[in-house]
């Protein structure tokens, strides 16, 4: 059992280090706690990686709580997950302050231009990982189509479309339990962990509404909501989070949406923390930097303490649950859901970045078309830079951000 001071270093280590996406995080931490430490072996980290897949929210994050738990109990875990949210979550805060205070100037935009060009390769590049793993059959193949179209076409919820995806994987999976390891000698009722890590998630909301506090009430919800069914990472239900904060409620324009995620992925930690920057820009735009600052802690807590919740809750029975096959059909459907879901999240985002004007289309589609005549060469030009930077030369994230950044900075003093 090793020392909170070398647990603190250790995870501290993955947390600053921890850029490149879900992908590149769990082999991080495949590196440090399985090959260096030795602290699980192979088994216990599939294992432990596929139930955090099985959770909502993000399984990177998901996985340093279960291990420090493993190693530490609650406490461990308390510090693994939060060594791993704290360094992008601080720089988070700061990128936002900035772009709140200079996000219209020329130059910044010119230069959110270039990150969000690479930003258009990366989820690319996230959607032909995952359709290697979800596309394993016909059926997977028209969830992933149906997914992509009910979403493009006609903006339906995203929590309708998942909950769908993982109701007919549940009821087209045997019932046939698997075999299941009998639970660890420390596991602990369930019941009473689920009361208190939900109690302390949604402690704020009471609190808020009694305080009047109607904008923080309405980002706490919704933020609540977001955390529940944010299946298959960040880029899963961006989309969703897209069409509730531009389209519904007008807290952002597409601009600024897309702005976010690009800055996000400059940082290290889970990209969900795009979250963050979302709710403390709305909390800027409507109430100046008290409100900002409220509603980034309160974006964070409401978005990862669940994950605390879903580890804490059902970590200690976590072989019992994976032999579960109609649990295993529900997540199968899922990820092919996911990847239309992530189908979508890439056209929207590039119709934005590529197009500098975009409009609806006729009813009874709301689909995001854009005005061929304003088409961005500049754009084009960034983005095949990313791409040839990231798929052929196989650099690293943060080299291409910073490379097509300066490029994006070049062409706009061509261009002022």
């Amino acid at each position: 059992m090793p020392e909170f001071s070398l647990l603190f270093r250790e995870f501290g280590r993955i947390g600053l280090l921890s850029f490149g996406g879900p992908a590149a995080q769990i082999g991080l931490m495949h590196r440090v706690l399985v090959d260096e430490r030795r602290w699980l072996s192979e088994q216990q980290f599939l294992s432990a990686l596929s139930f955090c897949m099985l959770l909502p929210g993000p399984e990177a994050m998901q996985l340093a709580t279960y291990a420090g738990w493993r190693l530490r109990g609650t406490a461990g875990g308390l510090l693994a997950g939060a060594l791993f949210v704290m360094p992008g979550a601080l720089v988070i805060a700061a990128l936002a302050a900035l772009y709140a205070a200079f996000g219209t100037a020329p130059q910044t935009e010119a230069l959110m231009l270039g990150i969000k060009a690479t930003v258009i390769v990366i989820v690319l590049q996230a959607l032909i990982r995952l359709q290697a793993k979800a596309l394993s059959g016909r059926a997977a193949l028209l969830i992933a189509l149906a997914a992509f179209a009910a979403l493009y076409l006609f903006r339906a919820p995203f929590p309708l479309v998942i909950a769908t995806a993982g109701l007919w994987g549940w009821l087209s999976s045997s019932a046939a339990p698997g075999e299941s390891a009998p639970p660890p000698e420390h596991a602990a009722p369930t019941l009473p962990r689920i009361a208190l890590w939900g109690a302390l998630w949604l402690l704020p909301l009471p609190l808020l509404w009694l305080a009047g506090e109607t904008l923080l009430f309405d980002l706490g919800v919704f933020f609540a909501k977001l955390a529940v069914v944010s299946f298959g990472g960040a880029y899963a239900v961006l989309a969703w989070m897209a069409q509730e904060v531009v389209q519904i409620r007008g807290w952002l324009t597409p601009e600024q949406m897309v702005d976010a995620l690009g800055l996000a992925e400059t940082t290290p930690g889970p990209l969900i923390l795009v979250t963050q920057f979302t709710g403390q820009l709305i909390g800027s735009e409507a109430g100046g930097w008290g409100l900002a600052l409220a509603a980034s802690v309160l974006t964070l807590w409401m978005t990862f303490l669940p994950c605390f919740l879903w580890i804490f809750a059902f970590a200690p029975h976590l072989e019992r649950l994976l032999a579960r096959p109609r649990l295993q059909g529900a997540l199968r459907a899922i990820t092919a859901a996911v990847l239309g879901v992530i189908a979508n999240l890439s056209l929207w985002f590039a119709l934005h970045v590529l197009f500098a004007e975009t409009i609806t289309a006729p009813a009874p589609l709301t689909a995001t078309l854009p005005v061929l005549p304003s088409l961005r060469p500049e754009a084009i030009f960034l983005v095949a830079l990313a791409a040839v930077l990231m798929l052929k030369l196989k650099r690293s994230v943060p080299l291409t951000l910073a490379l097509t950044a300066l490029a994006g900075w070049a062409f706009g003093l061509l261009v002022h």
